[in-house]
């Protein structure tokens, strides 16, 4: 119904904001990262929004980018996630890690989210595993594009580099929202190897 909301921040607590414009106040659920992210009371924010419409509530679920945004839809067609799992799941990790923690297998850094046990992780993992891309799970470990029109080959080769970096920190014993974390934060050069970026990224995680 509402594709975004753009207004003044009113009010905030841990899972709500109010943002209002024209004059009315709407009242937003947003995950705990999402209101970490949030500037001060008074600023003007826009947050892209999923509306739940039922016989007994009207629930409006906002989100800073359009891709937590399209995660969220994702993640609340699996069984036994609903609305507020949604948003558990995504104050715990991002949307990049969730969709690595899917393609890796990894339901222990799903279950980290408050009341999302592990059978439901699994579950998490199996209905999502379709749905999900490499494409996606690497769109945010690409570098930038070059001016002169990027360089699609050198940015899928780091893509394929991270990945195997991000795979072996798994291997290791690593989350893979930590891995994926870590991953994000080496810088990329023409002679990086996978074996450099798993040095660097091994010294973010101490």
């Amino acid at each position: 119904m509402y594709a975004y909301i753009k207004g003044t921040l009113e009010e905030m607590t841990e899972d709500s904001v109010v943002v209002e414009t024209g004059g009315i106040g709407y009242n937003v659920k947003v995950s705990t990262t999402t209101a970490d992210l949030l500037p001060g009371i008074g600023s003007e924010v826009k947050i892209y929004t999923y509306t739940l419409v039922r016989e007994d509530a009207f629930s409006l679920y906002g989100f800073l980018t359009r891709d937590d945004l399209e995660v969220f839809k994702k993640l609340i067609t699996v069984s036994g996630i609903g609305p507020k799992g949604g948003l558990a799941i995504l104050s715990v990790m991002s949307a990049d890690a969730l969709r690595f923690a899917v393609m890796a297998g990894d339901a222990k850094a799903i279950a980290k989210a408050p009341g999302i046990g592990a059978k439901t992780a699994e579950r998490v993992i199996i209905d999502l595993r379709d749905k999900i891309s490499i494409e996606d799970t690497l769109k945010g470990l690409g570098a930038p594009a070059d001016t002169a029109g990027g360089n699609a080959n050198a940015q899928t080769a780091d893509n394929l580099m991270k990945r195997e970096a991000i795979e072996a920190l798994v291997a290791l014993g690593y989350s893979a929202s930590d891995a994926t974390a870590a991953v994000k934060k080496v810088e990329m050069k023409e002679d990086t190897t996978v074996e450099t970026i798993l040095k660097q990224a091994l010294k973010h995680m101490f």
